[in-house]
């Protein structure tokens, strides 16, 4: 079933993920799109993509909502008409979304060896817990890592915001499915608390506000 996984995080904070196995067709005949975003897909050359673009709009309609809901600002963060906070990822055939009543980010990454040629560019004061000696947990925690400092960029939504020097994950363990996420960026001093779950072969990471 497309609809892989939807689960309540709080009160006013629901997440879902949505698997991409249905063909492009039959996607695009379950939801309705606003005319700007049918010419959005139109120059979209992969079907990944308009796949992933489409279930994003499936996963909108689980809860209520349409592509005629959702908006996005300057910055290119989502919302939707309601008042309510939208964060938004797809990655090859997975699609995901957090709606809440407080600001969200999510992010969703494939588990590959890739990431460690560009762990600098992410990451500094981490380096200090992390042990290359064992590739795969090493692999494991950069991704996740990548995925919380990805959500909370989305969450925040500020031009100028850097992941390396903004951005500091402090020292997690894996079995704890989460952390907290430090942000000092012009007037925001914040911590932030981040949760994760491995779903097959990707990372899936949400940050709340």
């Amino acid at each position: 079933m497309p609809l892989y996984k939807s689960f309540t995080i709080n009160d006013g904070t629901r997440l879902l993920v949505w698997k991409n196995t249905e063909s492009l067709e039959d996607l695009y005949a379950a939801v309705k799109l606003k005319d700007a975003c049918v010419l959005r897909m139109s120059g979209m050359k992969s079907e990944l993509h308009r796949k992933a673009f489409l279930g994003v709009r499936m996963l909108l309609q689980e809860i209520g909502y349409s592509d005629f809901d959702l908006f996005y600002d300057a910055e290119g963060k989502p919302h939707l008409t309601d008042g309510m906070n939208i964060s938004i990822t797809h990655s090859y055939s997975f699609s995901a979304i957090i709606v809440s009543r407080q600001n969200v980010g999510i992010d969703m990454e494939l588990r590959r060896e890739k990431v460690i040629t560009i762990a600098e560019k992410f990451l500094e004061t981490e380096f200090a817990y992390l042990d290359p000696t064992h590739l795969t947990e090493y692999v494991r925690k950069l991704i996740v890592l990548w995925g919380v400092k990805e959500a909370v960029y989305k969450m925040i939504s500020r031009s100028g915001l850097s992941f390396k020097q903004n951005i500091e994950v402090p020292l997690f363990l894996m079995e704890d499915a989460g952390g907290v996420a430090k942000v000092d960026f012009e007037e925001i001093k914040e911590q932030y608390p981040f949760f994760f779950e491995e779903i097959e072969d990707f990372t899936l990471v949400y940050c709340l506000g």
